[in-house]
């Protein structure tokens, strides 16, 4: 499938054609890697990393607690 580059700010952008995309598992928001080899350009699909809230917590410890900030009193409905 044919398709043309065109100038995108002071880069340059390719539209990926819906088929082409769907083949390759590609939708808005997909993180990609683009990189070239032998004068073709290659779009990888890069697997975003997953956290688990219990990992995270797990990082916790009491050298890199911060302090309480005092941000004042309620100044709305915060507190019913």
């Amino acid at each position: 499938m044919d398709t043309k580059v065109q100038k995108w700010g002071n880069s340059l952008g390719v539209r990926i054609p819906r088929s082409v995309a769907l083949e390759a598992g590609l939708r808005a928001g997909s993180a990609v890697e683009i990189s070239a080899k032998n004068e073709a350009v290659v779009i990888r699909l890069v697997d975003r990393p997953r956290y688990r809230l219990s990992e995270l917590l797990k990082g916790i410890k009491r050298s890199n607690l911060h302090d309480i900030v005092d941000t004042g009193p309620a100044v709305g409905r915060e507190v019913l």
